[in-house]
This record gives C-alpha cells, structure tokens and sequence, in this order.
C-alpha cells in the first residue's frame, strides 16, 4: 500500500492518476485505506495542486468508512481547496465532496456554507458556469 501511496506524487501525471483510481476503487470497496486518512488530509496542503486535488479526492473517499469521526474534525479546513486558484481543482473537489454528502450527511451544513462561498467569477469565463453547475448539483444533494 505504500508504494501505491508513493506513487500519488509520481512526476508522471498518467501514472499518477492511475494510482489515484485504484486507490478510490479500494476505498469504495473496504476500509484499507481509512488508516491513511491523516496522510490523505495533509497532501491538501502541497504546494502541487495535482497532489491537493489527489488528497481531497482520496480524503473524501473515506468518509464512507469514518466512524471515528476524523472527517468531522477536519473537514473545515479540508474546505480550504475550493478556494483553489486552479478551476479544475475546485470542480474535482465538489465531485468529490459528493461521498461525504452521501455518507456523512452530519457534515451538511458546513459543506453548504464553504460550497456556497465559492467566488467562481473569479475563474475564466469558460469555467464560470460549469462550476455553477457542480456547485448547483452538490447544493441540491445537501
């Protein structure tokens, strides 16, 4: 398992993403990956923003498995990616965001609050609606 974690930060981004979809098929599946969850959270922080959105995506995943309620204890500043200045990260994040809606129904009102403070005016007119949109789609599952 650390050597698939490892290769989350793979300069090659193909692999990397390859990685990065078998690591959220695990954690669909079982609670393997659960115990990495602080790791997951860290990654958010990278100065990378292909490693944050990785983070996020993998740190969303385990909410499905958070009995211990570790995503409660971080998820507001977990938030902090949908202030992201890349748009792609924003719109994988509130994808992402989706499982915590599903599993995690707790978390509601301070995903609401960070989904709605998005500022996506802010991002080239090309992508100001399709983040309204994932915006509008995660609101609606709130």
């Amino acid at each position: 398992m650390d050597v698939m974690m490892e290769r989350l930060y793979d300069k090659d981004t193909s692999i990397a993403y390859q990685y990065l979809q078998e690591l959220e098929r695990i954690s669909e599946e079982n609670d393997s990956l659960y115990p990495f969850l602080e790791r997951f959270y860290e990654m958010i922080s990278n100065e990378k923003y292909v490693i944050r959105v990785r983070g996020f995506r993998l740190f969303c995943k385990q909410a499905k498995w958070d009995a211990q309620n570790q995503l409660d204890e971080r998820m507001t500043s977990a938030m902090v990616i949908l202030n992201d200045e890349k748009p792609t990260a924003v719109r994988q994040a509130l994808k992402a965001l989706e499982d915590v809606a599903k599993h995690k129904p707790v978390l509601a009102n301070v995903m609401r609050e960070h989904v709605r403070a998005i500022d996506y005016m802010q991002y080239k007119d090309s992508m100001q609606g399709l983040i309204k949109k994932d915006i509008d789609r995660l609101l609606a599952m709130l």
